[in-house]
């Protein structure tokens, strides 16, 4: 069961229409928009040797930094992009609409891209920092060979799930127990992932799991994911880069709810309200106190919108990322204040 919903996580892809904006056309009539499949766990830039060779009839001469933006909104190429996808479209756009620049890169909000190098330093350096939160020191991501380090890389880029199985045990990033099934898939890349101690029977107590949390605040209420505003600035996200200490306590499962609960103390309070719950009489009555405190409209991983109770062991081992951080992203309606 984990072996497979893995296997769905690297196989998971979103169909891109990509536009040439109106400032690179040199040609006429301007080109029709390029068709590509994305990875989920890919990223941006390293889509340019497929978009590229396609638009490069109606070019200009010379080029700046090739970027990417949605609606007008510049796209961070180091968020993978079925993280983008969920952040960004609430209610999901397929295909996704979106429009490649080949000049004026917009330095202030991104910062420089220099193609499959800069993404790859970027995975690597998330890498040794997932590996710092489990392990307390990076030295295994240090000590792996560099055509170890070469060979995983090429996995994640060619989503190849095989070759990234053999090359992921050399982490030595330890185990977590799936409280789901009560037993842990050796064969899964992502049960190496977490260190943990453990009484004498090898029952897991805590754990330290990597995780990165985007916050999109909404000021105006609605009912539908459809009636979501545009967003219009990264100012509008919140981004959280922490750890979450994973608490076993006897005879009690540790859920995502308790996971963001860590993370998001303000939202997810005695009287913090998600969307879809029913509310008592005496939550009615104390309706003042929720809105004080917002309400989670949506949580979502890996593109599938998930239930708060679900144990979090099982979303740590079959919905991480490949460089070990489970991303999660959600929408919030801010408090009233």
């Amino acid at each position: 069961m984990a072996k497979e919903a893995v296997k769905y996580v690297w196989e998971g892809a979103i169909p891109l229409q990509i536009h040439l904006h109106k400032s690179d056309v040199a040609s006429h009539p301007a080109p029709p928009p390029a068709l590509v499949l994305a990875p989920r766990i890919g990223y941006l830039p390293l889509l340019i040797p497929l978009i590229k060779p396609y638009f490069k009839d109606s070019l200009p001469p010379g080029e700046d930094s090739i970027w990417f933006d949605y609606k007008g909104f510049p796209l961070k190429w180091y968020i993978p992009t079925g993280v983008l996808f969920d952040l960004l479209c609430a209610e999901p756009e397929r295909p996704w609409n979106l429009t490649i620049h080949f000049r004026g890169y917009p330095s202030n909000i991104l910062i420089p891209c220099e193609g499959e190098d800069s993404v790859k330093w970027n995975f690597v350096n998330s890498l040794k920092e997932a590996q710092y939160i489990i392990n307390g020191n990076c030295k295994n991501v240090m000590n792996m060979s560099q055509s170890d380090q070469e060979d995983l890389w090429t996995s994640v880029m060619n989503g190849d799930l095989d070759a990234y199985t053999r090359l992921s045990p050399k982490l030595k990033m330890g185990t977590v127990e799936d409280e789901f099934s009560r037993t842990t898939s050796l064969s899964s890349p992502q049960s190496q992932q977490v260190v943990a101690e453990t009484d004498v029977a090898g029952q897991v107590k805590t754990a330290r799991i990597p995780v990165r949390l985007y916050v999109r605040s909404i000021n105006k209420d609605f009912e539908n994911l459809e009636d979501v505003p545009e967003i219009d600035t990264w100012d509008d996200i919140s981004y959280l880069n922490r750890p979450v200490e994973f608490l076993r306590e006897e005879g009690k499962c540790f859920t995502l709810r308790d996971a963001i609960e860590s993370l998001l103390p303000e939202f997810m309070g005695d009287r913090a309200q998600t969307s879809g719950e029913e509310r008592s009489m005496d939550d009615t009555e104390e309706a003042d106190g929720s809105r004080e405190t917002g309400e989670i409209k949506l949580v979502r991983i890996q593109g599938i919108e998930m239930k708060l109770e679900i144990p979090f062991s099982w979303v740590v081992n079959n919905l991480m990322n490949p460089e070990f951080y489970l991303h999660i992203s959600v929408l919030v309606k801010a408090p009233q204040r």
